[in-house]
């Protein structure tokens, strides 16, 4: 899959690629597009996106809280294949225990979203271990990603933490050989 950072300049301060950008990715690939929104207003957003061309779409509880399950709603309406949710590094798991069972996927930020290159924050490791555990106590099929810092060394943590998913953007793109950090990583 690819995983593609929308960010509105608002929730993060950074700005990230717009709905022309995922039409492009679409027309080059049939991979699953997983589309990170880390926007204010998902429910502004997520249409958008999923029409451009995003197979799933993870927004922040940080944005929703007490309307996350109206978002994941609306979503599943417009036909995603998979909805997820996100959570900071300091955002404590707790914060998706009421609606672990409305969504696909649980992406754990293990850097402050925003900008490319952080280090990975080794406190979010009980956090990842916590999901995890919460994971196992559906009987649904739930993905957990994590993403931020992830190289040679942290993906064995991640994975050992629970993570199923990891996503790799600076230890990829800043590979002298692309193809062996992603076997790297992949075993």
């Amino acid at each position: 899959m690819l995983h593609v950072d929308i960010m509105d300049g608002h929730f993060v301060p950074n700005l990230s690629i717009g709905t022309p950008v995922v039409e492009s990715i679409r027309k080059s690939t049939d991979l699953f597009l997983d589309v990170h929104l880390m926007v204010t207003d998902p429910m502004k957003y997520g249409e958008i996106f999923h029409k451009a061309g995003a197979d799933g779409l993870t927004f922040h509880i940080e944005v929703t809280n007490e309307k996350a399950s109206e978002v994941i709603k609306q979503y599943r309406e417009f036909g995603c294949k998979k909805v997820g949710i996100s959570l900071n590094p300091d955002t404590p798991a707790s914060a998706i225990k009421d609606i672990i069972n409305e969504i696909d996927l649980v992406l754990v930020m293990t850097v402050h979203p925003g900008f490319g290159g952080q280090s990975f924050i080794h406190e979010c490791l009980p956090k990842i271990q916590e999901i995890r555990k919460m994971i196992n106590n559906t009987t649904r099929d739930i993905d957990l990603e994590v993403d931020g810092g992830i190289n040679e060394e942290t993906v064995i943590l991640a994975k050992e933490a629970g993570a199923n998913v990891l996503v790799a953007g600076t230890a990829f793109f800043k590979a002298d050989d692309r193809s062996k950090i992603i076997h790297i990583l992949r075993s």
